[in-house]
C-alpha cells in the first residue's frame, strides 16, 4: 500500500504550472510583446497614459496573484519533501507542472478572452484575427495539459512503489 507521505505532491506540481502559466502570459504577452493588457479589450485600450496605468495596475495584480500560486506550489513540495526520504521520478513534477500551465491557459483563454472579453492574445493584428490567436492558446494549453498527463502516468509507472 502507498504510504501517501511519500507519494509525490501532484498539487504542489500543479500550483507551480499555473503561477508559471501566469508568468509567462504577463511577462511575455503583456510586457515584452505588449499585445495586450488586463482590460485592453475591455473599455480601456492602451491609447493613454490614464488607460496603461490602470492596465498597468492590473497587471501587477493579476502577477501577485500567480505568484501566489507558485508560492502554495512550493509550500505543497516543501510539506511532502521534508517528512521522509524520497525518490521522485522528474517526469512527476514536469508532468504535474505542464498539466497546471495548460490549465492556466484554457482557464484564463475560456474567461478572460471569450467569456468576459477583457483581452485577446495578440490585439497587435487586425480584430478578425484575434479569434485565431485566442484559439492558438487554448489549443497550446490542451497540448500541455495531455502531454503533462503522459508524463505523469509514465512518470508513475517509472517511480519506486509508494512514491508516486
Amino acid at each position: 500500500m502507498a504510504d501517501p507521505d511519500r507519494k509525490f505532491p501532484v498539487a504542489a506540481g500543479v500550483f507551480f504550472g499555473l503561477g508559471l502559466g501566469g508568468f509567462f502570459d504577463g511577462i511575455v504577452f503583456h510586457q515584452i510583446l505588449q499585445w495586450h493588457h488586463m482590460v485592453t479589450s475591455a473599455g480601456y485600450p492602451a491609447d493613454s497614459v490614464e488607460n496603461l496605468e490602470f492596465n498597468t495596475l492590473l497587471d501587477g495584480l493579476f502577477h501577485a496573484s500567480t505568484y501566489v500560486f507558485v508560492f502554495i506550489g512550493l509550500l505543497l513540495l516543501w510539506r511532502t519533501a521534508h517528512r521522509s526520504h524520497l525518490r521522485w521520478s522528474g517526469k512527476l513534477l514536469a508532468g504535474s507542472i505542464l498539466i497546471g500551465f495548460g490549465i492556466f491557459n484554457l482557464v484564463e483563454g475560456f474567461v478572460n478572452h471569450q467569456l468576459l472579453g477583457l483581452h485577446h492574445v495578440n490585439e497587435t493584428v487586425p480584430r478578425h484575427q484575434w479569434i485565431y490567436w485566442d484559439i492558438g492558446f487554448l489549443v497550446w494549453g490542451a497540448i500541455m495539459v495531455g502531454v503533462g498527463w503522459i508524463l505523469l502516468r509514465v512518470g508513475r509507472r517509472e517511480s519506486p512503489p509508494g512514491a508516486a
